[in-house]
């Protein structure tokens, strides 16, 4: 029998192990700092997004890509792997990150207070005013001076108006020592001078009521038969003041006013000729 065949196996070469050695950087430790810089870059990225706007977002983005890689540093460094200064300076490049994006919000605060804030408007230009023509004045119209009131005259007919019933002279065979004026009763009977009161009332015997004025000039005036007096003894009057009414009390026969002239108490004259004397004219 022939020898048997012998089987030639061949075996595989061992597949090497590799050992990945352990960075410089990749002591106890690294990683942890790695994520607490990590979590606390991104507590401050939150409050930049809390506060700001749109803008800090995408420098947000930039610092958390930052942190991604120095946390993947940190686990697969190698001999070529950055250095610790490398990681410090990241660290501060995101602060400064940071602290731009803090600007830019405080900016824009800024800005958006100021369209907001309400903006003082001016005042519209006020365009000049046109000369306008001289307008002409009007005329003043003079208005007439009142006319002065004519003075009273010194001396009046005691009735204007009144009807002479009776002159002076003889009547009846009696002398009738005056002058009768005859108007309604009650018609008003006024001084025909200015004097003094001497006598008002029930004073005489058949004159019935009865005002004697002295005129300080040698003559009085007496009026007669009134129904009612108006003046007292002592008061002054002046020409055409009212001294009563018109009546018929005493010896009367109706309604009227008996005058008389004295020149010097009873010593009566003819009135007719002493009130022409004074401009007063009588129709007896």
């Amino acid at each position: 029998m022939g020898a048997p065949e012998s089987k030639v196996m061949t075996e595989r070469p061992p597949t090497p192990v590799t050992y990945f050695k352990r960075g410089k950087h990749s002591v106890p430790g690294t990683l942890d700092k790695s994520r607490d810089r990590f979590a606390q870059t991104g507590g401050m990225v939150r409050g930049g997004l809390a506060r700001h706007s749109r803008q800090a977002l995408a420098i947000t983005a930039l610092a958390g890509v930052s942190a991604f890689g120095l946390i993947s540093g940190a686990a697969n460094a190698s001999d070529n792997d950055p250095t610790p200064a490398d990681a410090a300076k990241a660290i501060t490049s995101v602060a400064s990150f940071d602290a731009l994006a803090e600007r830019q919000a405080v900016a824009e605060d800024a800005s958006r207070y100021q369209r907001s804030a309400p903006t003082t408007s001016q005042p519209a230009a006020t365009p000049p005013k046109q000369p306008t023509a001289a307008q002409p004045k009007p005329a003043t119209v003079k208005t007439a001076p009142k006319p002065a009131a004519a003075p009273r005259p010194a001396w009046l007919i005691p009735m204007k108006g009144a009807q002479v019933t009776s002159c002076f002279g003889q009547r009846w065979g009696v002398l009738h020592a005056g002058i009768d004026f005859a108007m309604p009763s009650g018609t008003p009977i006024r001084a025909v001078g200015a004097g003094t009161v001497v006598s008002a009332g029930w004073a005489y015997s058949g004159y019935g009521i009865s005002v004697v004025v002295d005129h300080h000039n040698g003559y009085l005036t007496h009026y007669a038969h009134m129904s009612q007096d108006k003046v007292s003894v002592g008061d002054q009057v002046k020409a055409g003041d009212i001294l009563g009414l018109e009546g018929s009390t005493g010896d009367s026969t109706g309604p009227h006013l008996h005058f008389e002239v004295h020149k010097g108490m009873w010593n009566q004259i003819n009135p007719d000729g002493w009130l022409a004397d004074r401009g007063i004219q009588t129709s007896c």
